[in-house]
């Protein structure tokens, strides 16, 4: 029988040199030599042919070595160039001495934020104090931890043998044993319990994506719901309303209106609002300008602008839902100002309403330009691709309910006006018309193969003002709705999943937790080390809960760490917001628009054109002048941006290094690395090193 190497001998194949540059000049450049002649010889000898090959491949393998061996020095090198960079950062910010209570008017009352720092800046003092005394009583010979305290020694001990410290120390001892560790135990114990029903829920939602996937469960419209734009026949074209709120977004208003205006629609069956809130009036003319250009070209467009600006989002949609023209349209689409719906957006989704009169709404997931811009926006795709991925397909499929995103979406104009319309009681109208609409007993579809590109904010103090929005304007409306939930006329299961999983959970004891287990008692549990964490909660828990959460996001497996670590930095602003919007306190009923740069895909906005040009509307011609003029705004207006140093979180820095220090004298490894690195984190965050950098 011929030996398994036979097929080569069927060509002669001259090797080719494989050449491999290197980026990095103090690397030489590499060639790697393909299969030669001598290769594809078979001779009476195969013993000394397979040797050959294996040679080859060592050789081969040597190379491929040395290549990941480059990767590895490269990004060693990108790790010390950011480290080098830190320290100048550092000392621009401590140097231009801005702080977050330059802007907290904007969207936090001055009076509210004061209290909250002052109560962490006393944890930081005491842990401060603590530690100082701890040290002292270390080298005092007093080595204990918890589970190993001797009391006998504090009191068979003659007091002629203690001096005035041991005698002290002694006493404080039996203070926090008696009076301290006891209720902080069990606060513990309580956070730790609400800890495991939330991870519960986060591990139950994840099992039933799983299973989802693997039964491929996904909406499917009716066959003959299916438009056909090209043969006009069978097809189903409702009269469809499409609005575009938005309110001094200069960056991004031509993205949007472009991509709107190029859905495959008939014309005769769409119109579009441009509903223009902004107060700045050279926004307003250039949004203006550019509604009047896709008029030329034969866009069924038109600009509204209110004069009474009243309700923020809410009011400004419900201002356009009045116009008298409006009762001629069956449904309407809403994107916001940054989103960037592909041409076939409504041909993908208004099939789910035909032959399904109860359902209210069709929700797409959102997909972002700028996810990989830097560590801030990697670290949100992470968060959001589980909220959709997991959280709204799982409710959706099994529930057929979960909170409007406020964009992206088509709510037949019935379900709106069933509901009530828009309302301006809460700064979250999106949560609150989906509630409503649900209670009247509509249903919402989620699209999870439905994709509109939007953006992320890339700095720090645009996604903590959009984070603090919306995480109390939930606890606003649940004050709100509590009653009309209760009396509602659904099942009982639908309330219990309203109240306890979509409320008390997931708004409410999320925060809360995450805040006080891993931000307030944790470190206080090195100083009073009678009342106890255990490693799992402490490590092995959380560790499991970003794994799952990262799940929906595979290629960020890499940031799993700094997610697990930003999620509780970001705990101190979501609890604020929380007991803001629960308690009415601060401005908890302003709303700030978040803000965009108006970074925009290149390749999806091209794409409209390529994939079906003879039904795409072409753009107007761009005005140079005005791009110049546009280009210099955003200069001058970058020029006044800066970084700020965020107060709440350098305390909380400081309280949870002082914590990892003391932790060192208890010899208690997880705590201690888990408290350094949150605590690092922290002052990342409180010196505004994670988001964009400007200054």
């Amino acid at each position: 029988m011929a030996p398994s190497s036979d097929w080569w001998a069927k060509g002669v194949h001259k090797g080719t040199p494989v050449v491999v540059k290197m980026d990095n000049p103090e690397w030489s450049m590499v060639e790697l030599e393909g299969p030669s002649e001598d290769d594809f010889l078979i001779g009476n000898n195969p013993t000394d042919t397979r040797a050959k090959a294996r040679g080859k491949n060592a050789k081969q393998l040597t190379w491929v070595l040395l290549l990941k061996a480059h990767r590895a020095a490269g990004c060693l090198t990108s790790v010390a160039s950011t480290l080098a960079s830190i320290g100048p950062a550092i000392r621009r910010r401590v140097a231009s001495g801005r702080t977050d209570t330059e802007s907290a008017s904007y969207f936090e009352n001055k009076t509210v934020k004061t209290r909250f720092y002052n109560c962490i800046k006393v944890f930081l003092w005491l842990s401060l104090l603590l530690l100082g005394f701890e040290i002292a009583a270390y080298y005092k010979g007093w080595h204990f931890r918890a589970s190993n305290l001797q009391l006998q020694y504090i009191f068979t001990a003659p007091f002629g043998v203690r001096d005035f410290f041991d005698w002290l120390y002694s006493n404080w001892v039996l203070i926090r044993v008696g009076f301290v560790a006891p209720p902080l135990q069990f606060l513990a114990n309580v956070c730790i319990v609400l800890f495991l029903i939330q991870s519960l829920d986060r591990l139950i939602l994840c099992l039933c994506c799983f299973w989802i996937r693997v039964k491929k469960i996904k909406p499917i419209p009716k066959e003959d719901a299916v438009a056909d734009l090209e043969t006009g026949e069978n097809g189903f074209f409702p009269m469809v309303l499409v609005q575009i709120p938005m309110c001094n977004e200069r960056e991004v208003y031509q993205h949007s209106i472009a991509a709107v205006c190029k859905l495959d629609w008939p014309k005769s069956k769409i119109l579009i609002q441009v509903l223009d809130d902004s107060d700045d009036p050279i926004t307003q003319l250039l949004i203006e300008e550019e509604v009047h250009k896709w008029q030329q070209v034969g866009a069924n467009i038109v600009y509204r602008h209110r004069i009474i600006r009243d309700g923020y989002k809410a009011g400004n949609l419900k201002s356009a839902m009045s116009c008298s023209y409006v009762k001629d349209y069956e449904f309407v689409a809403i994107f916001d100002a940054d989103f960037q719906p592909t041409h076939d957006f409504l041909k993908r989704t208004i099939p789910h309403f035909k032959d399904n009169e109860d359902v209210g709404l069709v929700q797409a997931r959102w997909s972002f330009v700028n996810k990989d811009e830097n560590l801030l926006t990697r670290l949100q795709n992470i968060n959001l691709s589980f909220h959709f991925e997991v959280e709204q397909q799982v409710n959706g499929v099994l529930i057929n309910f979960f909170g409007f995103n406020g964009t992206a979406g088509v709510w037949r104009i019935k379900a709106l006006e069933d509901s009530g319309g828009w309302l301006e009681r809460t700064t979250v109208e999106d949560m609150d018309i989906a509630v409503r609409a649900h209670l009247q007993g509509w249903k919402f579809v989620f699209l999870n193969d439905v994709e509109c590109q939007c953006e992320l904010p890339e700095s720090y103090e645009a996604y903590r003002k959009q984070q603090h929005r919306w995480h109390s304007g939930p606890m606003q409306l649940f004050r709100l709705c509590l009653p009309d939930i209760i009396h509602a006329k659904i099942s009982f299961w639908k309330k219990f999943n309203m109240i306890f999983l979509f409320f008390l959970l997931r708004k409410l004891i999320l925060p809360f937790y995450s805040f006080t287990l891993f931000c307030i008692i944790l470190p206080m549990t090195m100083f009073i080390p009678e009342a106890e964490l255990p490693a799992w909660v402490v490590c092995y828990v959380p560790a499991l809960m970003s794994f799952l959460n990262i799940l929906p996001a595979p290629k960020s497996f890499p940031f799993i760490v700094p997610y697990l670590l930003f999620e509780n930095t970001m705990s101190v602003t979501k609890f604020n917001a929380m007991i803001s919007g629960l308690f009415q306190l601060g401005n908890a009923y302003e709303w700030v628009v978040t803000k965009k740069l108006g970074r925009s895909s290149e390749g999806d906005l091209v794409s409209l054109i390529e994939k079906d040009p003879k039904h795409q509307l072409r753009g107007p011609e761009p005005d140079l002048d005005e791009i110049k003029a546009e280009i210099l705004q955003e200069q001058k207006a970058r020029k006044k941006k800066h970084n700020r140093i965020y107060t709440k979180e350098l305390a909380l820095a400081f309280l949870l290094l002082t914590a990892s220090a003391r932790s060192l004298l208890s010899a208690q490894g997880i705590h201690f690395y888990f408290l350094l690195f949150q605590g690092i984190s922290f002052l990342l965050v409180g010196l505004d090193l994670i988001g964009e950098q400007v200054m």
